[in-house]
Parts: C-alpha cells; structure tokens; sequence
C-alpha cells in the first residue's frame, strides 16, 4: 500500500494547483493538522478554507517515501515570492492525516 501515498500527497497538490478544493479536500481526513514555520490549522476544512484564500501554486521537485511518511520538496508560489519547501505528509489508509511544511520565512517577513 505505500506505493500508493506519493500518489495521494502528489494528488493533494494537483488540485490545490488546478483550484479544485472540494477534491484537495477529499485527500484530507477530516482531522486533519497542519503545522507550519508561520502557524498552525485543525480539521481539514479549515485548511482549505485558507488555501481557496492563498491560491498558492506548487512546482515538484522531487518526492521521497518511508512507510507512510511521504516528504515532497517544491517550490511554492506565494504570489509575490516563490519559495523553496519541503512538506512532510502522514498518510494513514489513503487519507493524509498531518502535513508539516518547512521553509525560510525570512523573504516573506523583510517586505
């Protein structure tokens, strides 16, 4: 089964970019968590509320897996700034349950 996570992480990020939240949303268990460098979200629904805020567009640059952890690193579009990142998704039974995202806050702070 853990040939299938990269697909469900990569998935995720297909339709964040494409603007389908409804679909984002499906990859989410409901409990969901976010733990970012500049906040944090609960439940899935929360999330995506932010991201059909953000519009936010992912580059993939490569994607790793270990068991049910799948780690994929990309550019992001923040709009006025691309930044390097990497996002570290658990994905238990097809659904990601928690993403961590890391990256260098420090273009988006000296504006």
């Amino acid at each position: 089964m853990s040939n299938t996570n990269p697909n469900v992480a990569e998935q995720f990020i297909h339709y964040l970019n494409e603007e389908d939240f409804d679909k984002a949303e499906s990859c989410l268990d409901p409990d969901f968590k976010f733990i970012g460098v500049l906040g944090t979200r609960e439940k899935a629904s929360v999330y995506i509320t932010d991201m059909k805020k953000m519009k936010f567009k992912y580059q993939i640059l490569k994607t790793f897996t270990s068991g049910e952890d799948v780690c994929i690193w990309y550019n992001i579009d923040m709009g006025e700034k691309t930044i390097l990142s990497s996002g570290w998704y658990e994905v238990i039974e097809g659904k990601i349950h928690s993403f961590k995202v890391l990256f260098d806050p420090r273009p988006l702070l000296n504006n």
